[in-house]
């Protein structure tokens, strides 16, 4: 595969360039993020590789602007800054994967290897759990045929349960990632806004997708047969 890696960090590049091309991968390197706008702009890539940390154009800053162009190559997101809210906004900003370092370079390969399956992203990519469906550029959720209407708030928690479906999202996950940590913000809260989706996603006679998980948070599935 042909791989770019926007990283400043020299010693990471150069073990990243060496380590990726003794497995057979090319190897292109830039240092910064406006180098790794250029390089993404003249040449088609099999997979990028973003550090977060960036001088000049972050890597989420990156990732938005090569989406905003129409660049669909799998992107992964290699980088220090692991909180839960900086793994959403990388998502958010257009990464298909998020690896935190320091990492084990045999996960680098498979999760290469993962979002190189997957080939370019289609445009309009849908978050979907069963019948139900957001769009998280313009923000539009369907249950079936029925639109659902949610407060800027209530969107966040339902996407961020959406892009974990299948996984246990904890309460202070999300009060971490969709309300910043916010001191005044307790479980009670947390516990109302997801009381007031399930309200609006899952009306009478339509199948519960959102599940407590007692004591930990919550965590949103398809309906099992």
């Amino acid at each position: 595969m042909e791989i770019l890696v926007v990283e400043d960090d020299v010693r990471m590049a150069a073990l990243l360039e060496r380590g990726l091309g003794g497995e057979g991968h090319r190897v292109f390197v830039a240092s910064d993020g406006r180098e790794g706008l250029d390089f993404a702009q003249v040449r088609a890539y099999d997979v990028i590789i973003l550090d977060v940390l960036l001088p000049v154009v972050s890597g989420f800053e990156l990732a938005k602007r090569l989406r905003q162009k129409g660049n669909r190559t799998p992107i992964l997101m290699l980088t220090a800054k692991d909180t839960p809210r900086d793994v959403v906004h990388g998502l958010d900003s257009g990464a298909d994967d998020y690896l935190t370092k320091p990492f084990a370079f045999e996960e680098l390969l498979a999760r290469i290897r993962a979002v190189a399956r997957r080939g370019p992203i289609a445009k309009g990519v849908l978050l979907e759990v069963n019948n139900l469906t957001l769009n998280p550029a313009s923000h539009d959720v369907q249950r079936g045929e029925r639109k659902v209407m949610l407060t800027p708030r209530e969107f966040q928690v339902l996407e961020m349960l959406m892009r974990r479906a299948g996984r246990v999202v904890p309460r202070d996950s999300l009060i971490d990632t969709v309300w910043g940590g916010e001191s005044d913000v307790g479980f009670n809260t947390v516990d109302a806004f997801v009381s007031s989706l399930r309200r609006k996603i899952e009306a009478p006679g339509e199948a519960r997708l959102i599940h407590t998980v007692r004591g930990i948070g919550f965590c949103i599935k398809e309906v099992e047969p």
